[in-house]
């Protein structure tokens, strides 16, 4: 899991820390899919703040001790959860924390989830409350199966399932959505509806049905994503600012008070200090 825009390192397993992190060696689930399987071997317990991406999270976890979500819109125990495109940042609690997260690209999100993300309105939901007992047998089969990759490729074949029974996002939404990202959120909205011969309304309308956020608020949280990861990453707020397209140095602050609930000063100080 996660703190800010860190983590282990790409690989099969990573130690570090205390913990185990295995990931999905192949795989079939749709592009852009990425999967991990997490245990607290030294029960150093979780206590994590995470800030928001351009992905759907979700966590399926194996243990019997829940995780306890703080956001704005939860504060409750939960075994296994789906974190929609988030408003604002989340704090998660836990102790012997064992767990398979997937990170869903929002073109992928609409088909596995199998509702609109429009649906789960920017908050973090039970994931029973949305796959019912489907949720719940998953977690049962990951729970008895005895190696990590074996529980990935199992969530694996059962989010290529669910993807296979449900419509892909429409070709516009997907071809804007692209555009968002390989313009690191530089767009206009009027000119990307134009670019693709709709309206501006007409793309609004789609355009947050099926990912679950406006092109604007997109946009936003793409180039908050970047101008995040550089500020953790320890650039000066002023580079930031005009490598990522902020007018200046104060809208680049707004934005990061909004999304990451604390200056961007405050967004890389914390970022160093937990290591």
């Amino acid at each position: 899991m996660r703190r800010h825009h860190g983590g282990p390192a790409p690989g099969n397993r990573d130690s570090e820390n205390g913990w185990e992190v295995t990931r999905l060696l192949g795989g079939t689930a749709p592009d852009g899919v990425r999967m991990a399987g997490f245990r607290d071997r030294a029960s150093v317990g979780l206590d994590m703040q995470v800030l928001p991406q351009p992905v759907v999270v979700v966590v399926i976890g194996l243990g019997e001790d829940p995780l306890t979500v703080e956001s704005a819109t939860a504060h409750r125990p939960l075994r296994s959860f789906v974190a929609a495109l988030s408003p604002g940042p989340a704090r998660i609690r836990g102790e012997n924390v064992e767990c398979v997260e997937v990170c869903l690209p929002p073109l992928a999100a609409h088909a596995v989830l199998g509702v609109s993300p429009r649906e789960l309105d920017g908050s973090v939901n039970g994931l029973e409350d949305l796959w019912g007992r489907h949720a719940r047998h998953l977690r049962e089969q990951l729970t008895d199966t005895p190696t990590w990759q074996e529980r990935l490729m199992l969530t694996d074949a059962f989010l290529t399932r669910r993807a296979a029974s449900t419509p892909p996002v429409s070709p516009e939404v997907a071809a804007a959505w692209d555009t968002i990202v390989a313009r690191r959120g530089r767009v206009r909205v009027a000119g990307l509806a134009t670019s693709l011969g709709w309206s501006r309304k007409r793309l609004w309308s789609r355009f947050t049905d099926q990912i679950g956020l406006t092109p604007k608020r997109a946009a936003m949280l793409v180039r908050f994503d970047h101008a995040a990861r550089a500020l953790c990453a320890g650039e000066n707020a002023d580079s930031v600012a005009a490598a990522c397209g902020y007018a200046d140095q104060s809208h680049l602050h707004r934005d990061v008070t909004a999304l990451a609930g604390c200056t961007p000063r405050a967004l890389a100080d914390r970022s160093t200090s937990a290591g």
